[in-house]
């Protein structure tokens, strides 16, 4: 194969192209392909050259609902499509899904679109819905592969005709690199440390954490509630610092502030929690699995299939503090045998479902029957000319 055989992926920051896709990107440039990221710039940009791929910045508004800015983004995508004429492109999260496949079918370049989550617009239901199904609906028509990370939003797709059935797949979340998050024996310390990871925003179902907190706290003075993740974040449901600030000084949570290494957090933890309100797959709970740590969350879109109630962890329900106190007061009572099993059964879990090298063979499947098939047409091309 040609080593000038051009893949395009393409996310709204190229912090998750390093952290989620960098498996895919090195297995791509292993098998020859030219590789080309493109991604708003940020401090991970160097960072994604080392894997071997070229970086192209593309600025675009990710949580913004300009038409204006969002035409300007097509057409960028369009003007950079033209100019690296790739075999086929690969769009993760909402904007390049949405606006690199409509540049993409312009020019009749393939692609295979990741629905990585459908995002506060189905949180909640208005007028901001309606306009985002219209885009699914025409930039999907005629994408080549769509891949989905839980079993809910492809029957949502269907549900409202979103996009073509014929082209849906089930991945199984974006995969864990289970050698890079190892299993690592929880610390026996008199102390039960619940750690949520996320952006601090509503939606990740941080409120409830805290105020399951305040609840847990009463009952279990010595349990400890911490957070990480980026805060001032630019999302419609972000928390702000002061009243982050707020929380820790009232004592009831420790926030750690960012990290680029979560291990380490994770390995001190005792529980992985994130009381969500709808998810791809989260991340976080397959690395607290994969470092056998038992795992709470919500009963909602993408968290249930990682979360086995009783056997891997608790669910509790959406947007209630109550339950979720129930179900940490539940873990706190357990024996420290029955947890360190749950953890074991995360781990398994997660080496059975979710290990990366299951969805990186179904991406260069899917690529290479792309490129084969383009291959055959301009063959066949010119030998009819």
């Amino acid at each position: 194969m040609s080593s000038r055989t051009t893949v395009v992926i393409s996310s709204n920051t190229a912090w998750s192209l390093l952290n989620f896709r960098g498996g895919l990107i090195k297995a791509l440039g292993d098998r020859g392909y030219r590789v080309v990221a493109i991604a708003p710039p940020d401090e991970y940009r160097g960072r994604l050259e080392l894997l071997g791929c070229e970086v192209v910045d593309l600025p675009m508004d990710n949580k913004g609902t300009n038409p204006v800015r969002d035409l300007a983004l097509t057409l960028a995508y369009r003007k950079l499509f033209r100019r690296l004429r790739p075999a086929v492109v690969l769009h993760y999260t909402i904007k390049p899904v949405i606006y690199g496949s409509l540049a993409a079918r312009t020019l009749g370049v393939p692609c295979v679109n990741m629905i990585t989550g459908l995002g506060t617009a189905f949180i909640r239901d208005n007028w901001l819905t309606r306009i985002v199904e219209y885009l699914y609906r025409v930039s999907q028509e005629k994408a080549e592969g769509i891949f989905f990370l839980n079993e809910d939003d492809p029957q949502l797709f269907l549900d409202r005709r979103l996009s073509p059935p014929e082209r849906m797949e089930r991945l199984p979340g974006e995969g864990i690199d289970l050698n890079h998050f190892p299993p690592v024996p929880t610390t026996d310390d008199g102390e039960v440390r619940f750690l949520l990871i996320a952006r601090m925003l509503r939606d990740k179902g941080v409120v409830e954490f805290v105020q399951a907190a305040r609840i847990v706290r009463a009952k279990a003075p010595s349990a400890r509630f911490q957070l990480l993740g980026r805060v001032g974040v630019a999302n419609r449901t972000a928390i702000g610092r002061e009243t982050l600030e707020s929380w820790v000084k009232e004592g009831i949570v420790e926030y750690l502030g960012e990290t680029d290494d979560v291990r380490p957090v994770i390995a001190q933890a005792h529980c992985v929690v994130l009381p969500s309100y709808r998810e791809g797959v989260p991340r976080t709970l397959l690395e607290g699995a994969a470092m056998e740590r038992p795992i709470i969350a919500t009963d909602t879109v993408g968290c249930r299939d990682v979360v086995e109630h009783g056997v891997n962890g608790f669910l509790c329900r959406v947007r209630d503090a109550e339950d979720l106190a129930a179900q940490m007061v539940r873990l706190l009572e357990m024996p420290v045998k029955e947890r360190s099993a749950m953890g074991h059964a995360g781990r398994r879990k997660v080496e059975q479902e979710f290990d990366e090298r299951i969805v990186i063979s179904r991406y260069l499947e899917k690529i290479g029957n792309i490129v084969n098939r383009d291959r055959e047409d301009r063959a066949r091309a010119l030998g009819e000319a």
